[in-house]
């Protein structure tokens, strides 16, 4: 029941992470380059949860990591983008750090499921 419970509350962490991303994106400076930007982050912001459910729903332990592994090839992409943004001075590093560190999170995460996914099976 632990696990189901875990699975559940990631599937709504990334969903909030997803609403985050979104709301960053509609206060965005007007702009070509903030628009670019954005929408690179929107895309894949928004694709992390999106991954997570798909492998919410793997046939095996084996689709299950891959899955993770795109929600975390999505992670480390929206964090280039984040980086690009605040560096581009179109956000305040104030104002992409809480994102920031939740990509962080979701990242170290990530990485232990499938760590320990790896170590427990013989993928």
């Amino acid at each position: 029941m632990r696990e189901r419970d875990e699975r559940v509350e990631l599937r709504d962490r990334t969903k909030r992470f997803a609403l985050r991303i979104i709301r960053m994106f509609s206060a965005l400076p007007q702009g070509e380059v903030p628009r670019v930007l954005g929408r690179q982050v929107l895309r894949s912001g928004t694709s992390v949860g999106a991954n997570y459910r798909e492998a919410s729903r793997a046939r095996s332990t084996a689709e299950f990591i891959a899955k993770l592994g795109d929600s975390l090839k999505e992670l480390e992409e929206t964090a280039y983008w984040l980086e690009l943004l605040v560096e581009s001075n179109c956000v305040t590093a104030h104002q992409a750090g809480d994102l920031l560190k939740e990509t962080d999170e979701l990242t170290a995460i990530f990485t232990s499921i499938v760590k320990r996914l790896r170590s427990s099976s013989s993928v």
